[in-house]
C-alpha cells in the first residue's frame, strides 16, 4: 500500500534554536516545549494523544516511553528513532501507517537536542561503531573532512566552483532574513563567503552547519478526528531507501535517485509541480546532490546553471526557512526542520517568507554516516489543505 489516505498533519512547530542555550536547558525540556506548542496548535489535550515518536541523540538514558510518562501520555503506539537527517520522514512514515492501521488516532512526533561543546564532540567521535573504530583514531574532527572530499569530487564531476556553492548559501541566508526564528539572519555576500576561513578545503565556515540547541514537533491524526479540519496537510507520497550502496559509493549519488521514479508516480505529480522544496542541507554539496537525484535539475543537469537560474534567483524556493546552514542544526531536530518548514508553508503561516499560493511541497531526508557517506535517504510529497 503506497497511499496515505486517512491521515492528516495538523500541527508543526519549532522551539527557537539557540547557538548558546540558557543555563539549565535540557534536551527533555526542549522536547517538552515543542510538544506543548504542537498540542496547542492542534487544539489537542495530552489525554487525547495515543501515539508518540521521539528522535534525539542526547535524551538517553531516557527513551520515548520515559518521555511519554513524563509528558502524561498514555499511548498505544511508541517509537524511538535515531536516523539523523532521515529521522523526521522516517517517523512520519511509521506514524502514518500506525494511524491507517488503527493503532493510534493522534500521534505526536518530536525531535531535538541540547548540545554543549563536549556533547557534540562525543557524538561525532562515537556516531557508530564504524566511526569510533576507523575514524576517531585518525582524529578527523567529525564529518567535515569526509564532506570536503565529496565536495571536491562534486566540483570536478559537475564543473562547479566555490562561487556556485556561495550562491546556495547566500540564497538561503536571504530566506533566513525573513525568518525570525533563524539563528543567522544577517545578510551574507559573495565576498564575505569567499573571505571566510576554510574549515576543510574547499569548505569554509558558511558551508558547515552551525550546531545549536532546539526542538521540533508535528502532530498527525486520523482524517476523521475533529481537529483534522484545522488547516490540515496531507501526505501525497512517501518513499525511503536505505543502504543503497552499502558504503561503496562515491557520495555523488544518494539513495533518493533510486526512489525518485516511484515517488513521483505515487504522487501523480512532477518536480515542476512543486511550489517549494526542503532538502537536508548539512553541506551545500548535499543540496545539489539531492535536488539532482529528485529530478529538479532535469534529465541532463547543468548544475551551475541550475543553481544560478533556479535557486539563487528563488525561482525554485529551496529551504525557505534558511535551512540548517542559516537556521542551525539542532541534532536530531535537523531531520524534522525542513518538514516543519514545508508544513508551515502549506498551512500558509510562514509570514514574510510565505511562498504565494503554495499547494505542493517536496521534502527530503538524508544522513547517517558510517565511514563514508549517508546510509539513509527518504522523501515525501505533501499537499496543502488550504484553498488557494
Amino acid at each position: 500500500m503506497n497511499d496515505f489516505t486517512g491521515v492528516s498533519i495538523v500541527a508543526a512547530v519549532e522551539v527557537p534554536y539557540r547557538r548558546h542555550a540558557e543555563a539549565g536547558t535540557s534536551t527533555a525540556g526542549l522536547l517538552a516545549q515543542a510538544v506543548t506548542a504542537a498540542l496547542a496548535q492542534a487544539g489537542l489535550s495530552a489525554k487525547e494523544v495515543d501515539g508518540l515518536g521521539v528522535a534525539s541523540f542526547t535524551l538517553p538514558p531516557d527513551h520515548a516511553i520515559d518521555f511519554a510518562w513524563r509528558a502524561g501520555f498514555t499511548v498505544r503506539w511508541c517509537m524511538d528513532d535515531c536516523h539523523g537527517g532521515a529521522s523526521g520522514i522516517n517517523l512520519l512514515q511509521h506514524a502514518a501507517r500506525a494511524i491507517q492501521a488503527g493503532d493510534a488516532r493522534a500521534i505526536v512526533l518530536v525531535s531535538g537536542d541540547h548540545f554543549e561543546a563536549a556533547d557534540f564532540t562525543t557524538l561525532v567521535e562515537n556516531y557508530n561503531v564504524t566511526t569510533r573504530t576507523h575514524l576517531r583514531p585518525l582524529d578527523t574532527g567529525g564529518p567535515n573532512p569526509l564532506f570536503a572530499m565529496l565536495t571536491q569530487r562534486q566540483m570536478r564531476a559537475l564543473q562547479l566552483t566555490r562561487e556556485d556553492y556561495a550562491a546556495l548559501c547566500v540564497a538561503q541566508r536571504e530566506w533566513a532574513s525573513m525568518n525570525p526564528a533563524a539563528v543567522y539572519r544577517a545578510p551574507l555576500t559573495l565576498e564575505a563567503y569567499l573571505a571566510a576561513p576554510l574549515v576543510a578545503e574547499p569548505l569554509c565556515r558558511f558551508d558547515c552547519v552551525p550546531v545549536v540547541s532546539g526542538a521540533n514537533a508535528i502532530v498527525l491524526t486520523s482524517s476523521t478526528h475533529p481537529c483534522a479540519a484545522r488547516v490540515p496537510v496531507r501526505i501525497r507520497a512517501l518513499r525511503a531507501a536505505y543502504n543503497v550502496d552499502h558504503q561503496h559509493g562515491d557520495g555523488l549519488v544518494t539513495g533518493l535517485a533510486t526512489l525518485r521514479e516511484a515517488l513521483w508516480r505515487d504522487a501523480d505529480l512532477l518536480p515542476a509541480d512543486m511550489h517549494l522544496v526542503s532538502v537536508y542541507d548539512d553541506y551545500p554539496s548535499m543540496i545539489v546532490a539531492q535536488l539532482i537525484d529528485l529530478g529538479f535539475a532535469g534529465d541532463q543537469p547543468d548544475a551551475g546553471t541550475f543553481i544560478r537560474e533556479r535557486i539563487a534567483s528563488r525561482d525554485l524556493p529551496v529551504n525557505t526557512s534558511g535551512g540548517q546552514l542559516s537556521a542551525g542544526q539542532a541534532g536530531a531536530a535537523a531531520g524534522m526542520h525542513g518538514l516543519v518548514e514545508a508544513i508551515t508553508q502549506l498551512r500558509h503561516e510562514a509570514g514574510a517568507r510565505q511562498v504565494a499560493r503554495a499547494r505542493f511541497a517536496a521534502v527530503s531526508g538524508y544522513g547517517m554516516v558510517q565511514y563514508r557517506y549517508g546510509m539513509c535517504a527518504n522523501a515525501v510529497v505533501l499537499e496543502s489543505g488550504v484553498t488557494p
